[in-house]
């Protein structure tokens, strides 16, 4: 498999599931199709957004699946891939480049506290195990065990480990990171980062559930950043953070599913326990895509 250089806006996709546990593969594929249409440069299911936490193997195979099918090699589609052993993690991960994903988003899901050097076996072990470009991902806040700033140099020496989505707060560890691992490192940025100042540091894009409901704005925004238009860029980027205020105050999935369906996909609810985006919540998301839109 030839190896894809990423960089550009990558949606993080919702998981549409009917109440009957089925993917929703119509909807998945025309949400695929106006993402496209949209000027995206890749698409990731099986992200947070994605609720893979959420999904059975099956569905979430069932998921990636419809997601390369419907994209039919016009973007790179980056899989999440996460477990709780090393060995479903290889698993996973062989099966999803084995359906046509083009890269992995290596997610670590931990019950109980993993030291530095089991994390790094874990990373380590799906980078052997596929030939395709690894995505680390990286959420302190929502991950039992964290990649560390000397796990992260150290995987950065393993070839097809190149990338990595941070969902920290924390701007001055992307700094940390490109510093660190001198140019090996390439760095996504996620929702809770203004996109625009991960860019001006020497981000290559970002990976997130907001791009997702507002595409084409998103788009606009690397296209400003990378010509290093930042006047421009900042006045556009200060008018769609209110998305992302709205992402970061609700429900992460609940969030854009209430937003796609004021778009009009039916792409449903989050699978319970998490809540439906609620009227108030809905609200605050018709306010910031009327803000997105100028």
């Amino acid at each position: 498999m030839p190896a894809v250089e990423l960089k550009g806006v990558f949606p993080y996709l919702v998981s549409p599931i009917d109440a009957a546990g089925r993917v929703k593969r119509d909807v998945l594929a025309a949400l695929v199709e106006h993402l496209i249409a949209a000027g995206v440069h890749g698409l990731t299911p099986l992200g947070s957004t994605g609720e893979f936490a959420y999904l059975d193997t099956e569905q979430r195979l069932e998921i990636v699946d419809c997601v390369v099918r419907a994209a039919r090699g016009r973007v790179p589609v980056i899989a999440g891939v996460a477990a709780t052993t090393i060995k479903g993690a290889v698993e996973l991960a062989a099966k999803v480049v084995a359906l046509g994903a083009d890269g992995v988003l290596a997610i670590l899901e931990a019950y109980f506290p993993i030291s530095d050097h089991g994390v790094e076996a874990y990373f380590r072990a799906i980078a052997e195990a596929v030939p395709c470009p690894i995505v680390l991902y990286t959420n302190p806040q929502f991950q039992r065990s964290d990649l560390t700033l000397p796990v992260i140099e150290r995987l950065s020496a393993i070839d097809n480990i190149s990338y990595i989505k941070d969902a920290s707060t924390n701007t001055g560890r992307l700094l940390s990171i490109l510093n660190a691992t001198q140019g090996r490192m390439k760095i996504f940025a996620a929702s809770a980062h203004i996109p625009a100042c991960v860019m001006l540091i020497g981000g290559v894009g970002w990976m997130a559930g907001p791009a997702c409901i507002i595409p084409r704005e998103s788009v606009a925004l690397y296209e400003l950043a990378r010509q290093g238009e930042w006047e421009k860029a900042m006045r556009l980027q200060r008018r769609l953070w209110a998305v992302n205020e709205a992402f970061a105050k609700y429900s992460l999935a609940a969030c854009i599913q209430g937003a796609l369906d004021i778009q009009g996909f039916p792409v449903g609810d989050p699978l319970p326990p998490p809540a439906p985006l609620s009227e108030e919540g809905r609200a605050e998301v018709k306010r910031g895509l009327a803000m997105a839109a100028g």
